[in-house]
């Protein structure tokens, strides 16, 4: 079986300085969850993604989303074949094992709201017939922010909360943007071989694995804790869901699988609080003038009390 660890190390030297992103995105895959990747221009979103699939042996497709796109390129469509007088099905761009949805707010509206029965029932229904998609099934998609108000459509709440994760991707430090200018200014260099490191068998055996890890009452308690604490609070008017609570724990065990231990501890729900919960957040009007989410959340999770780690 194909060692996490390799494939760790190997994205990490492809991708530099999103060690943490890169952990994430594992444990998304691991869990049969979906990544949200927001930053600006040039900070390497498609790159990472591209390394991140090109590490397994599965199959990767890439779909530029813009206005024009249309439902049936994302899940396919039937067409009449006049050579043989018959309809024909072509699958779309999800029929993979993952899917790049490069800058996912170019769509319209209608045809963001095709990838959700794909992302939470993974399944195609087209012209009526259902097709399964292939296992494992994993979103990544993209988004500018800073073109928010510039020919894009914001992805509503019921499309958000499919995501597992949104992972907010800030500039690199000195040192590894360094790095990057010195490994990536020759462009064949920018082009090294991204070597498969795992099969697709091994990242069912790591789901499989992932779904052993135990939570105990304490964590679960913890967990619900965090979750009702962010209904009851006055600046936020969409809490968090019984789904987002589900995340929560689906994303603790993978963060546990990931360091090598059969058990959650407080600190993995700590640490994937963060980009499960934010995006699931919805404020008041008087809360955004006040908070940002990330702040408010990181509030309420230190006012509630977490179990001692008796491990």
């Amino acid at each position: 079986m194909g060692d996490l660890r390799e494939v760790k190390e190997h994205l990490n030297q492809m991708v530099i300085g999103r060690e943490k992103e890169i952990d994430f995105m594992l444990i998304a895959l691991i869990q049969q969850g979906h990544v949200l990747l927001e930053s600006v221009p040039g900070s390497g979103k498609t790159w990472m993604a591209k390394a991140f699939a090109g590490s397994f042996s599965g199959m990767f497709r890439r779909l530029q989303f813009t206005p024009d796109v249309l439902p049936s390129d994302v899940t396919g469509i039937r067409f009449f074949n006049p050579k043989n007088q018959e309809f024909e099905l072509r699958p779309g761009a999800v029929m993979a094992n993952i899917l790049l949805a490069d800058e996912i707010n170019r769509a319209t509206p209608r045809t963001q709201s095709s990838l959700l029965e794909s992302m939470e029932e993974k399944q195609a229904t087209i012209d009526g017939e259902t097709l399964q998609l292939p296992k494992p099934f994993m979103v990544i998609a993209t988004q500018n922010p800073v073109e928010s108000q510039q020919g894009t459509f914001p992805l509503p709440a019921a499309q958000l909360d499919r995501f597992l994760f949104r992972l907010e991707i800030g500039y690199p430090s000195y040192d590894e943007e360094m790095s990057i200018i010195r490994n990536f200014r020759d462009n064949v260099s920018h082009k090294k071989e991204i070597m498969n490191i795992a099969s697709i068998e091994d990242v069912a055996a790591w789901s499989e694995g992932a779904s052993h890890v135990d939570v105990h009452e304490d964590i679960e308690k913890y967990i619900l804790n965090l979750v009702r604490a962010t209904r009851e609070h006055p600046s936020i008017e969409l809490g968090l869901s019984s789904r987002a609570a589900l995340a929560i724990v689906h994303a603790a065990q993978g963060r546990a699988y990931l360091d090598g231990r059969d058990f959650v501890t407080p600190d993995d729900v700590k640490y994937i609080l963060e980009p499960v919960a934010v995006h699931r957040l919805l404020l008041t009007v008087e809360g955004m003038l006040v908070h940002d989410p990330e702040t408010l959340l990181r509030n309420i999770a230190e006012s509630v009390a977490s179990p001692v780690e008796a491990y």
